[in-house]
């Protein structure tokens, strides 16, 4: 009996001309229709074999589950979701949301050919993000600028170009292990420079470094690292920048600072932290700041290295400088950007990271009202409730930092917290939020005022499928 309950499942070829199929096939590669539809039959087979009395799919129900599965295993992994956790620079979700002017400018650049290495007042080979560079040390004072495709990338950069074979001071306490378990000591290693370990965990002297030059006599560089995604507090020291400037001058090599977060703007000004700013390191005699593009910038994935010309210029002769260049579309995004920063107050309006740091907890109020209103009029037995959260600056900024500000917790008619939160990462666009008190929460910091309708009618379409 169970052999013939088998027998009567379709063939591929005769679920393949249901007509609930024709769109897949029309809008989706063959090969990923018909693997959907050999695998609507496999699923088919495997529940007729553990239980023989149920009754056979016909072809019709093979095809829209097939058409279904061909859908998601065509939909990209790299797709846009709707960030409402309230951590602003989310690492897992591309940090830094992109400025109107960049978007278009990646749109322009995208559309066609464009003048990534051509002079276009000569009509000679060009040089590749020059017109980043330009705006960087136009913002910055800096004598020159270089940018490549991460921030790690521009630490490895330099300590390559300025120290490989030799010895490079860094004070214990500075030894740290960024995202994705990346440590500064494995970052120097492959660079070919030799760490040279100075001072204690919680306290380095100047004393430290000089002693070091004496003990090792082929110092090329000091690194100091900015504690961004921890604190050390309590008994600690660390010298002021000017000294470790002048020490520096003195022995003749560069002093490198890794800013991380790479701040254009002082974001205390917020009522936030004080995060060094690019600025204020070269002001204090740092002869080159590294930072990255894609956190308090609020730009492209990108690390960028400013500072003296001298030590820019080998830094442009490395070979790895090649390895690691920036592409167009991320140099678009960055040369976009830039210029909002000539006018502060603009850039805090218009560069999305900024603007949610910089949000009024009136503004958060009205913006958590309005979802709160959305979501009841929109997804049937919802239940919203305003509530009080934290959010984060997050990308490893100001990692005691609390972003306080309203949020809404929200429940589901027979839905436990999981499942809500499941089917909110399924909708289109994805919905991600965190849970809190086993409800889902969503923190509307991190939404766009024009995204709050969407999320609504995203939830309720994901809930309606779900049904």
């Amino acid at each position: 009996m169970k052999r013939n309950v088998l027998q009567q499942l379709p063939a591929v070829e005769t679920v393949l001309r249901q007509p609930a199929l024709a769109e897949a096939l029309a809008d989706l590669p063959r090969p990923v229709v018909v693997e959907a539809v050999r695998g609507a039959v496999d699923d088919a087979r495997a529940r007729l074999r553990a239980n023989g009395k149920a009754p056979a799919p016909d072809a019709a129900a093979l095809a829209t589950a097939a058409a279904a599965a061909a859908a998601r295993a065509a939909r990209p992994a790299l797709a846009r979701v709707l960030n409402a956790t309230g951590i602003v620079l989310h690492t897992n979700l591309g940090r830094a949301p992109f400025a109107a002017p960049a978007r278009a400018a990646i749109g322009r650049i995208a559309a066609g050919y464009s003048s990534l290495e051509l002079d276009l007042a000569t009509g000679r080979r060009g040089e590749r993000g020059a017109g980043v560079e330009r705006w960087l040390t136009r913002l910055t004072g800096a004598e020159a600028a270089v940018a490549v495709n991460n921030g790690a990338g521009a630490v490895l950069l330099a300590l390559s170009a300025l120290a490989a074979g030799r010895g490079v001071l860094v004070s214990r306490g500075e030894l740290v292990e960024i995202g994705g378990s990346f440590r500064v000591p494995e970052v120097m290693e492959k660079s070919g420079a030799r760490l040279i370990e100075v001072g204690a965990t919680n306290r380095t002297h100047l004393e430290d470094y000089e002693r070091a030059f004496g003990k090792h006599g082929d110092v090329a560089a000091i690194l100091r690292v900015h504690r961004s995604n921890f604190r050390m507090e309590g008994f600690t020291k660390q010298p002021a920048l000017p000294e470790m400037a002048a020490l520096a001058r003195k022995k003749r090599v560069p002093l490198i600072e890794d800013l991380g977060s790479g701040a254009l703007v002082d974001v205390a000004a917020f009522g936030l932290e004080h995060e060094p700013t690019v600025l204020e390191s070269l002001r204090q005699g740092v002869d080159l700041v590294t930072f990255s593009g894609d956190k308090l910038l609020g730009a492209s994935q990108a690390g960028m290295v400013l500072g003296r010309e001298k030590w820019v210029k080998k830094l442009r002769r490395d070979p790895l400088a090649r390895a690691l260049r920036l592409d167009k579309l991320a140099l678009a995004a960055l040369e976009a950007t830039l210029p909002l920063y000539a006018d502060p107050e603009r850039a805090v309006r218009e560069i999305p990271a900024l603007a949610m740091l910089a949000a009024t907890p009136d503004a958060l109020r009205k913006r958590a009202r309005r979802l709160k209103a959305a979501l009841e009029k929109r997804v049937p037995g919802i239940e919203a409730a305003l509530a009080e959260g934290a959010g984060e600056v997050g990308g490893g900024a100001l990692p005691l930092q609390r972003l306080p500000g309203p949020v809404v917790d929200v429940r589901a008619a027979g839905l436990s917290a999981r499942a809500l939160e499941a089917a909110a990462r399924a909708a289109e666009p994805p919905i991600i939020g965190v849970i809190r008190n086993d409800r889902l929460r969503l923190d509307p910091r991190t939404l766009a005022d024009a995204e709050v309708a969407e999320l609504a009618a995203a939830l309720a379409a994901s809930l309606r499928d779900t049904e």
